[in-house]
């Protein structure tokens, strides 16, 4: 993973004490909470319902043992005990006092960890595969260039102030794992007909009040122009998006409303211009980046798994992804324990994963969109030993990609912009498919809700999503159905009128017992969906 240098630290290093200023005057009273406002988001600092939320970045998802530790050892000495994984691969703390702030930050600094640019109007942590460097399926490790695109975009002048938060994957597979085009720009890195390793970019996606599919806007642009093509595009937007409204301020209402081709010709008409001003990073960069996600001495060793135990092997068909070295794959630890917060993690449970990181994955994690924690390289020879451990802790639940493996804001139990809860319906429905024992029936099945229209929960890509809205000042539940954040991106939609908080429940019970009946062979939820469509499901929800 990268590693900071001298100029990295001293930036970093710099921004808490500045910050650590600011705290100071608004504490005192010389800054109002207006003034106070741009500066603590644009640290990552927010002011939820109860106290002040810290988002920390996590760039593409990938930290180390000593980083998980602190992350532990912050929740304990200036939060509850625990720490919340987001959809962004970043980690967020739910109870933070302000005067303690800077001295988080500074502990953060130390571990060459921040929580910059995690907030405000400006280019946000970039995102990639969790499996990254590791997976069996991908072109090259995306995330060299990912890191390319965090140093290009951190503290960028032209950039700090844009007309809405920007968003940025990175990919290297043709299968998607990240969302990729459910992001302002995604990024995929293929290969030409002729051989050429390159980039295919999209534009103008995302979730919300408005959600749309980024469509593809370049099919290849080299890799010694990827910067320049980004920057391009992002200067685009800045020119043209709407600061009048922050509801049409996304890039994704701009491409819809120039149109495709439009937007395409003014990044292309950009693009030329910026090529002769020599933006680009020069290629000794990159060949400086690419050493830090070299592959790990991987040995050879056990190539099968001893399925003598029926749980350790269920486990191990639901939480281990195929590995680029065969005898190793890549261990999804769960954070949704039947009944628990999707996404949280206590402080003796990151301290856990980090000691697990060091001991069977060369000190490596990684943390994935859908709430999880991944260890990138355990050899299959130590599965059993690491699975027993988990077990031990609460994190052994063998649930990837179930319908108990949902994701799920932190709604109306932290969030000012919530209208409903999101916490308890996600608690209620992993115990509900648990103790009913469909969940093995169900097979891969993603459910997501959020709290409100923001979408933090992603339940527009969900193959069940959920919604939370204020109906008359009542929690009310809009269902949707078949949507895809994968390479099969889809949006959901809704089926009619919402249910409340015990209606909703019953509602995906019904919906999944139409899929038990009418599925064919081995399809998923989104397959007989798509085949049999939305007919069947509302006449058993609506009758």
């Amino acid at each position: 993973m990268y590693k900071y240098d001298s100029y990295d630290q001293a930036m970093v290093d710099a921004r808490v004490e500045e910050f650590r200023d600011q705290a100071r005057r608004r504490l005192e009273g010389s800054l109002s909470e207006d003034e106070f406002k741009p500066l603590r988001l644009m640290n990552g600092l927010y002011l939820q319902l109860h106290a002040y939320m810290l988002r920390v970045a996590i760039p593409y998802g990938t930290l180390n043992s000593e980083q998980m530790s602190v992350l532990g050892d912050i929740a304990d000495k200036y939060d509850r005990g625990y720490g919340h994984f987001t959809t962004r691969q970043n980690l967020q703390y739910n109870w933070i006092k302000l005067e303690d702030t800077a001295d988080i930050l500074a502990d953060l600094a130390k571990v060459e960890m921040h929580a910059i640019q995690t907030s405000g109007n400006c280019i946000r942590n970039i995102s990639s595969d969790h499996f990254a460097g590791a997976s069996h399926d991908e072109l090259v490790d995306p995330r060299p260039y990912a890191e390319l695109m965090r140093q290009w975009s951190s503290f960028h002048p032209e950039f700090t102030y844009l007309p809405r938060k920007f968003k940025i994957c990175v990919i290297a597979s043709e299968k998607d794992r990240a969302a990729m085009r459910l992001h302002d720009i995604g990024v995929q890195i293929v290969k030409s007909e002729t051989g050429e390793i390159g980039a295919r970019f999209y534009a103008g996606g995302g979730m919300g009040r408005t959600p749309m599919i980024a469509p593809m806007i370049r099919d290849f642009v080299p890799l010694d122009q990827l910067i320049t093509y980004a920057e391009a595009c992002l200067r685009v937007y800045n020119r043209y998006g709407r600061r009048d409204n922050k509801y049409k301020a996304r890039i994704k209402i701009l491409v819809h409303e120039l149109g495709r081709d439009e937007y395409v010709r003014q990044v292309e008409e950009e693009f030329a211009h910026m090529l002769e001003q020599g933006v680009e990073p020069p290629l000794e960069e990159i060949a400086r980046i690419k050493p830090f996600f070299a592959d790990p001495a991987f040995e050879d060793g056990p190539k099968q798994v001893d399925r003598s135990d029926p749980d350790f092997a269920l486990w191990v068909d639901r939480n281990t992804n195929r590995h680029k070295h065969d005898s190793y794959v890549s261990a999804v630890i769960s954070l949704k324990p039947v009944g628990g917060i999707p996404g949280d993690a206590t402080g003796d449970q990151m301290r856990l994963m980090a000691k697990l990181a060091k001991q069977y994955s060369f000190d490596e994690l990684r943390i994935m969109h859908t709430q999880n924690v991944v260890l990138p390289h355990v050899k299959i020879g130590d599965l059993h030993a690491l699975w027993t451990e988990l077990e031990a802790a609460g994190l052994g639940s063998p649930n990837l990609d179930t319908i108990e493996d949902m994701i799920a804001c932190p709604g109306l139990d932290y969030c000012a912009l919530a209208n409903a809860r999101s916490i308890p319906l996600a608690q209620r429905i992993s115990e509900r498919f648990d103790a009913s024992g469909k969940t093995e029936k169900l097979g891969e099945l993603k459910l997501k809700i959020s709290g409100c229209i923001n979408a933090c929960g992603h339940h527009h890509a969900g193959h069940i999503g959920i919604l939370g809205v204020d109906k008359k000042g009542l929690e009310n539940y809009q269902l949707s159905l078949g949507g895809s954040e994968a390479e099969d991106t889809s949006l959901a939609k809704i089926t009619g009128p919402g249910f409340t908080e015990d209606g909703v429940i019953e509602a995906v019970d019904k919906v999944t017992d139409v899929y038990l009946d009418q599925r064919e062979g081995e399809e998923r939820f989104l397959d007989t969906y798509r085949r049999i469509g939305m007919a069947p499901f509302k006449e058993a929800l609506y009758g």
